[in-house]
C-alpha cells in the first residue's frame, strides 16, 4: 500500500498525488489548482532552458503548425524551440522537408505497437517497421516516458532531409511509424518523407497527441488510409483542465482533429484507420475520466479500437505507483459501458497491486 499525502492546494489528505504537479485530482478544476500545475510546467521547461509558454507577442508572426499557434517576436522562440523570427519571417531550425531532427531505427515486426492487436504489421514476421522518433514536441507532459529528447540542443543537432530518411527503407520495410516527442512539431518533414515512402509501397502510421494544424492532420490520415496504415491518437484526458494540468496545454485541437479523423475511419470498416489510447495515470486518469473519453470516441464510432496503457513512474511523476490491476480493469469496463466494443489493456506487465 502507498502512503497518503497532503495536497498543497486544498491541504486535504489524498491517496495518490504527484508531488511535482502539486495538485490532487479534486483540485485540478480550480483556479488555484491550475496555477499550481502551471508552476510545475514552468519548472519542467526551465530544466532544459525551453520556452515556458507559447509566446503571444503583440505584432509577432503567427506559426500555424500546431494548436499552440505561437505569435513569435523577433529572435523569440516558439514553444517547440525549433522556430524563431528573423526580419519578420519565421526561421525553421528543423521540421521542413529539408531538415528534420530525429532518431530512426528498424524495429523488427511484430513489435509493441499501441495498435498491435488490430494492425497489419503484427502479421508481418520477418519484416520491420521504420521507427521515426522526432526530438521535439508541442506539449509538456509531466509524465513523459521519452523526456530525454529535451536534452537535445536544436542549434547543434544533426538534421536529415525527408528524402534521405525515406532512402533508409529497404525491401524488408513493411511500415513506418512517426512518433516522438510528437511528429506534430515537425509535420511538414514527416509528411514529405511519408509521401516518399508511400510511393515505395510502405504502410504509413502515426502516433500523436493530435495537435497538428487540421489540414496537415488530414494529409497524414489520408496517407494512412491509402497505404493501409493507421493513426494512433493519444487521448490523454477529456476534461480540459485536467489535460492542461498534465500536459501544459488545452486538448481542444486534439479532440477536433480526432473528430475529423473519425469521419474518415468509417470509410474503411474492415481495417481500423483510427486507434485511440489513454495512459492510466494513478489518481488522475481514473475509470470515470476514461468513461468520458470513451463516450467521446463512441459518439463518433463505437468500433474504434481503444487501448488503455499502464503507467510507469517517469520524469516529474516518479513518486506515483504503476497502474493497479483493479484500476485498469475498472477503466476497461467503464470504456465498454460507454459504448466501445474493442477495448484492450496494454502493457499488462506494468500493472501492480499498490492501490485499489
Amino acid at each position: 500500500m502507498i502512503d497518503k499525502k497532503i495536497c498543497p492546494t486544498c491541504k486535504q489528505q489524498v491517496d495518490l498525488l504527484a508531488n511535482e504537479l502539486g495538485v490532487c485530482p479534486a483540485c485540478v478544476n480550480t483556479n488555484v489548482g491550475l496555477k499550481n500545475a502551471g508552476a510545475a510546467h514552468i519548472q519542467s521547461r526551465a530544466l532544459f532552458d525551453l520556452p515556458q509558454k507559447p509566446p503571444r507577442t503583440e505584432g509577432g508572426v503567427r506559426c500555424m503548425l500546431c494548436g499552440c499557434e505561437c505569435e513569435i517576436g523577433e529572435e523569440e522562440w516558439g514553444f517547440c524551440n525549433l522556430r524563431t523570427v528573423v526580419d519578420g519571417k519565421i526561421k525553421h531550425l528543423a521540421g521542413t522537408p529539408q531538415k528534420g531532427i530525429l532518431h530512426w531505427y528498424r524495429d523488427p515486426l511484430p513489435t509493441n505497437c499501441v495498435a498491435d492487436w488490430v494492425c497489419s504489421g503484427s502479421l508481418q514476421s520477418g519484416k520491420h517497421n521504420l521507427a521515426v522518433f522526432y526530438k521535439s514536441c508541442t506539449l509538456d507532459c509531466l509524465n513523459c516516458q521519452n523526456w530525454h529528447f529535451r536534452q537535445m540542443n536544436p542549434h547543434h543537432s544533426q538534421t536529415i532531409s525527408a528524402s534521405k530518411l525515406a532512402d533508409h527503407a529497404n525491401s524488408r520495410t513493411y511500415c513506418v511509424c512517426y512518433f516522438g516527442g510528437d511528429p506534430a512539431s515537425q509535420m511538414p518533414h514527416a509528411l514529405a518523407s511519408a509521401k516518399a515512402l508511400a510511393n515505395r509501397g510502405v504502410v504509413v502510421c502515426w502516433e500523436t497527441a493530435g495537435t497538428s494544424h487540421p489540414k496537415l492532420l488530414d494529409r497524414a490520415v489520408q496517407l494512412s488510409l491509402e497505404t493501409g496504415g493507421c493513426i494512433k491518437f493519444d487521448l490523454k484526458a477529456f476534461s480540459e483542465p485536467l489535460h492542461i494540468a498534465l500536459t501544459g496545454w488545452s486538448n481542444a485541437r486534439t479532440l477536433d482533429n480526432f473528430s475529423r479523423a473519425a469521419l474518415i475511419h468509417k470509410t474503411r470498416p474492415n481495417h481500423p484507420l483510427v486507434i485511440a489510447s489513454t495512459l492510466l495515470i494513478p489518481g488522475y486518469i481514473d475509470p470515470e475520466e476514461v468513461g468520458r473519453i470513451a463516450a467521446f470516441i463512441a459518439k463518433h464510432d463505437p468500433t474504434i479500437p481503444y487501448a488503455l496503457l499502464g503507467f510507469a513512474p517517469a520524469y516529474l511523476m516518479p513518486d506515483l505507483p504503476t497502474t493497479s490491476v483493479q484500476h485498469a480493469e475498472s477503466a476497461r469496463q467503464a470504456a465498454i459501458d460507454a459504448g466501445l466494443i474493442n477495448v484492450r489493456i496494454g502493457n499488462r506487465h506494468l500493472l501492480g497491486y499498490d492501490y485499489v
